[in-house]
């Protein structure tokens, strides 16, 4: 039988290069052979050792590559340009704007970049964004079979009235390019086009929303100028002229009446204010949109007081803050630490002195309907404090409310006139005019007068 023998392996030695097993590496006269055992059939080969590379071969390597963007179509009349060429055409500008806009991107294919380009061509980077933008708006309108005379009519100059439409769908580009010819609107005509019609279906729920159509997109720019007419002074000239732009441009004979009711609302001045504020008075209750405070032509700047504070902030925060000079520098009659931008709404304005707004960390703190409605969120409830009488039953107040029932030293909290009546309080912090609700990106969940308690 056979008896299992163990073959103990002899370290090699690096200092004597006469031993058998001393390393290739350092005795290069005597390879290393690897000894099998006698019982084994296998025949012994030499193993040669190479170094291993420290790196995988270059050809080997996934080498980073730049994003290049997809190659456009390029007109059949450049397809045989070389680069010095397509450079040239780009410097004088050869062609007209949308055929030779698509020489950019072929250019950023073959590794050119917009400061490489601007520096051959002379044209900057944001008017390269914009020409190979407006070019593809225009092959939008062609693909959607927009009108050919409506397409051609951009063909000069154009390029600056169709980036401002990007945004807009393949119908609402449509609408809105042949609105722009109709009415020969320039860039910042175009702009504010754009922008009505992106805007109109979060407006829904304010005053006269529904007496413009969305599908025109005359309807939309003129609901724009109707709030914005709004936000004046009654009566006022900018105020006037507003409503008279916001008629030129509607459309519908729905949204015609609409303005013409407010114009003729406007000369009855301070009657029919006093008629809106009668009994029948109602808090609007507004979600502030984002970028809404960017986009007002007016707005107003007023102090704002934490709930936690009570009333002594109440009395304490600056009574009057106006605009001065050319600037429209904000000057108050005091510091104060806490302030916010608000658009000027309605019911803001004329309330430069004795606005006040009080933050409320949960909306529980005014009387909705629980059944109706609830959401815990923070509110800004803004105050004139120059009406702190409760003559209006259905109105409502700021009130600090005590244990005690004095209504002056508590917790502030918002309460209806007619419950303030029964207790027999005449007086109070001030009358809310507006409530706001923070911004967020859903906006079908407007508020009605039936959700307040």
């Amino acid at each position: 039988m056979f008896s299992a023998t163990v073959n103990s392996l002899i370290p090699i030695s690096l200092s004597n290069s006469s031993k058998p097993f001393s390393s290739s590496f350092l005795s290069p006269c005597l390879p290393l052979f690897i000894f099998q055992s006698p019982f084994s059939k296998t025949t012994v080969k030499p193993i040669s050792a190479t170094l291993i590379p420290a790196s995988p071969s270059p050809s080997n390597q996934q080498l980073y590559q730049p994003f290049r963007p997809p190659p456009s179509p390029i007109p059949s009349q450049y397809g045989s340009l070389d680069t010095a060429s397509r450079l040239d055409i780009l410097t004088n500008r050869l062609g007209l704007w949308y055929e030779y806009a698509l020489l950019i991107p072929s250019l950023i294919q073959e590794g050119f970049t917009p400061p490489s380009i601007e520096e051959s061509t002379g044209i900057p980077g944001v008017e390269q964004n914009r020409l190979v933008v407006a070019a593809q708006v225009r092959e939008s309108l062609v693909q959607s079979n927009t009108d050919p005379e409506i397409v051609s009519a951009f063909d000069t100059g154009g390029a600056e009235l169709l980036y401002e439409i990007r945004l807009l769908s393949a119908t609402q580009r449509n609408a809105a390019a042949r609105f722009i010819v109709e009415h020969k609107l320039d860039a910042k005509g175009a702009q504010d086009l754009a922008r009505a019609m992106k805007d109109y279906p979060r407006r829904r729920g304010e005053k006269a929303w529904e007496s413009f159509d969305y599908n025109l997109p005359g309807d939309c720019l003129s609901f724009m100028y109707y709030r914005q007419a709004r936000e004046h002074n009654n009566p006022s000239e900018l105020r006037t002229n507003t409503l008279e732009m916001a008629m030129d441009v509607a459309e519908s004979e729905k949204a015609k009446s609409a303005v013409l009711g407010e114009l003729k609302r406007e000369g009855e001045g301070e009657d029919a204010k006093e008629e809106e504020t009668g009994d029948g008075v109602r808090v609007p209750v507004v979600r502030l949109r984002i970028g809404e405070v960017a986009e007002a032509t007016r707005v107003v700047v007023l102090p704002v007081c934490k709930a936690e504070e009570r009333e002594r902030e109440i009395l304490e925060a600056p009574w009057e803050c106006r605009t001065e000079g050319e600037f429209g520098v904000v000057a108050a009659e005091k510091g104060w630490k806490r302030w916010v931008v608000l658009p000027s709404w309605e019911p803001l304005v004329g309330l430069e002195k004795g606005g006040v707004v009080v933050a409320f960390a949960d909306a529980r703190a005014l009387p909705w309907k629980a059944n109706r409605w609830y959401k815990e969120e923070a509110i800004l409830v803004v105050a004139d404090r120059g009406r702190k009488e409760v003559n209006v039953d259905s109105g409502f107040y700021l009130m600090a409310v005590a244990d005690n029932g004095d209504g002056r030293s508590g917790a502030l909290k918002v309460e209806r006139g007619s419950e303030l009546k029964e207790r027999g309080v005449g007086e109070s912090l001030g009358t809310v005019v507006l409530v706001v609700r923070p911004p967020k990106e859903e906006t079908d969940d407007q508020l009605n007068d039936e959700d307040w308690e």
